[in-house]
């Protein structure tokens, strides 16, 4: 396999468990369930009905069928199909990533800036966009596209703040954010820390001279995903999210959409934009991203059917990997799993999803639930042979369980997997995956390469084997 070529700007940091002394776990320091001293993040009262209550649900070891009507039918037409992929958005909504506003409608963008780039090779834009109500929100993106030629394939990716941008104020951190603890123990900001930035500053340049998908003859579109929520666990003294004071939030109160969701709202509002320019082909918009951005890159593909082709990457827990199949606590072959995130990262989720903290067999989804909303849409999940943040197996289940959704319409060769040689972060060998499977998928062209190996001990021998 191709050697692996750490990027700066993409490579994440792992971070060491912290120590609880409270019911703890025999293979972990995790605890099997919450502290009692976490203080309640007040509810968020929206339209959608209640469901029922981790106490009222029952134990499902197996995978939830993509394929079975919650009324126990089994989908043979794409009416019931259509039916069960509302049933499932419905469900994930509730208890997985929060239920976020409908489109806006009055998407507008503005051209702030220009350049011409490489010596005349690529064309860069810097774009305002506006909207929500009474147009007052706002996003900032950069397009990138071959000068000559198009419309292009784009690639959408929050890859930091868009050349010639202005990035807004930033809330800090919360107190014990980055040091794998639980968040709901503490209010209040990090003593002596800045708000962290995921990126450093790069000039439009240096991003048309070392893209991967500008040097394929693909369009590049970045984001910040900071500027539509801000990616923080900082608590106001009442428990409530700090970040929901800002950004996309004060505008739709009655929403309780975390910022994973957030942040793919967002994605879909760069769609309404894209889809009126004609350097960009609407039909080949392909949308990624790394780690916490490639879990918000999957939702963005489940609940928007207009991204033509998904490619998570690095996406770890509350990604790819099947919940059931991943995390120490209960053990299920330890990496992220349910109670890892909703420990470390509950402002990502739903407020719903916290109250599963140690009983993943009690959700009634799972994440390959995200990934059959793709279908048939091509979706391939990019991850890393060494990423220590994402079971293997987890992501093989997840994979297995999702398939009758794409060989409904004969599409199973459209879902697809690849392993880079790397830890936690983003390499060429990724790219090449995300590219190649572009170009057999979106634009027919003959790719040579398989997208359907797992590692060593990963695949239909190993199936149940970390349960």
């Amino acid at each position: 396999m191709m050697k692996s070529i750490r990027s700066s700007f993409a490579l994440l940091a792992v971070l060491m468990p912290a120590c609880t002394i409270y019911a703890q776990t025999a293979s972990s320091n995790i605890p099997m369930r919450p502290d009692p001293k976490e203080i309640p993040v007040p509810p968020i009262r929206t339209g959608m009905p209640d469901m029922p209550g981790v106490d009222q649900l029952p134990d499902r070891p197996a995978m939830p069928d993509v394929m079975t009507l919650d009324n126990g039918q089994r989908v043979k037409t794409l009416k019931q199909w259509q039916e069960r992929r509302a049933e499932m958005k419905r469900t994930l909504e509730y208890y997985a990533v929060g239920q976020a506003p409908p489109p806006p409608g009055n998407v507008k963008g503005v051209v702030v800036s220009t350049q011409t780039l490489r010596e005349g090779k690529v064309k860069y834009r810097l774009v305002h966009l506006t909207f929500g109500p009474d147009a007052r929100l706002s996003l900032d993106i950069g397009i990138f596209t071959p000068a000559t030629g198009g419309p292009f394939p784009a690639v959408v990716w929050p890859a930091g703040t868009p050349p010639g941008a202005t990035s807004p104020p930033r809330l800090p951190p919360g107190a014990n954010q980055g040091h794998n603890e639980d968040a709901l123990l503490v209010v209040g900001p990090a003593e002596n820390q800045r708000p962290m930035h995921a990126f450093g500053p790069r000039t439009a340049e240096e991003i048309a001279a070392t893209n991967p998908a500008l040097a394929h003859g693909f369009a590049l579109v970045m984001f910040n995903n900071n500027d539509c929520g801000e990616d923080t666990t900082l608590r106001l003294p009442d428990g409530s999210w700090a970040y929901r004071t800002t950004r996309f939030f004060p505008a739709y109160p009655n929403y309780d959409w975390g910022l994973l969701r957030a942040w793919a709202w967002g994605a879909s509002r760069i769609v309404d934009y894209l889809a009126t320019d004609p350097t960009i082909d609407r039909n080949r918009l392909i949308i990624t991203g790394v780690s916490r951005t490639g879990k918000a890159a999957l939702i963005a593909g489940a609940f928007d059917e207009r991204w033509a082709m998904v490619a998570p990457v690095a996406s770890s827990g509350g990604g790819t990997p099947a919940y059931r199949f991943s995390g120490s606590a209960p053990d299920r072959g330890g990496k992220e799993g349910l109670t890892e995130m909703v420990r470390k990262y509950p402002n990502w989720f739903s407020p719903h999803l916290h109250q599963f903290w140690g009983q993943p067999d009690k959700l009634p989804f799972d994440e390959h639930w995200l990934i059959a909303l793709v279908a048939p849409r091509p979706l391939i999940a990019l991850e890393g042979e060494h990423d220590p943040n994402v079971n293997q197996n987890g992501v093989y289940q997840s994979m297995l369980a999702a398939r009758p959704a794409y060989a409904f319409f004969n599409a199973t060769g459209k879902l697809g997997v690849n392993w880079a040689d790397r830890p936690h972060g983003m390499v060429q060998g990724d790219w090449d995956a995300l590219l190649g499977f572009a170009d057999k998928w979106l634009l027919g062209r003959p790719v040579a390469r398989s997208f359907d190996s797992y590692p060593p001990g990963i695949g239909e021998q190993a199936t149940g084997s970390s349960k």
